[in-house]
This record gives C-alpha cells, sequence and structure tokens, in this order.
C-alpha cells in the first residue's frame, strides 16, 4: 500500500463542496478542511505509485475549485499507539 498526503488549495467558496468531492474519489482515505498554508490535507492510500500518478492530477486537480495540489509520498507510518499498545501488552485496564 502506497500513502500519499496530499495538500491541496481550493477557491474559497468552494471549500465545502469539494472537500466532499475529493473525499468521494477511489483511493481517498481522508479528507481534513484546516487553517494554514493550504485549505485541504488529503490523505490517499492506493496499491502502486501510478495509481497515486493517476488520482492526483487526473482526478483531485480536476475537482471543480481546486487551484494547486502538493504531493507528499509517505515512506514509514509511525503511530503513538502501536507504541502504546505494545507497552500495555499484559496489563489489565
Amino acid at each position: 500500500m502506497v500513502t500519499a498526503i496530499v495538500l491541496i488549495d481550493i477557491e474559497a467558496d468552494r471549500i465545502p463542496e469539494a472537500a466532499q468531492e475529493i473525499a468521494d474519489l477511489p483511493g481517498v482515505d481522508q479528507v481534513y478542511s484546516c487553517a494554514g498554508d493550504v485549505d485541504v490535507v488529503a490523505v490517499v492510500r492506493t496499491a502502486t505509485h501510478e495509481a497515486i500518478a493517476e488520482l492526483v492530477p487526473g482526478h483531485i486537480s480536476k475537482v471543480p475549485g481546486v487551484l494547486r495540489t502538493i504531493t507528499h509520498i509517505a515512506f514509514r507510518e509511525y503511530s503513538s499507539r502501536d507504541a502504546d499498545d505494545a507497552f500495555s501488552i499484559g496489563l489489565q485496564a
């Protein structure tokens, strides 16, 4: 599984609709509206790099209102929950 984090700039009056359209695309796992340098962050998970190469420019970028995307490919996932689970093995709550 390949994970990418896509930073998305959207026309201000289209943020809610565009974010939902992006969230409905196959391969898009999560979408967050946010404050800061970008309007929306999408977490994309696909089977191959080629699928991301198709999804971002071929679908996400073509959603009406999307102005710009920046894509970051994830190498490895780290989770504090995983570490907490490992240390709690054998403990009863």
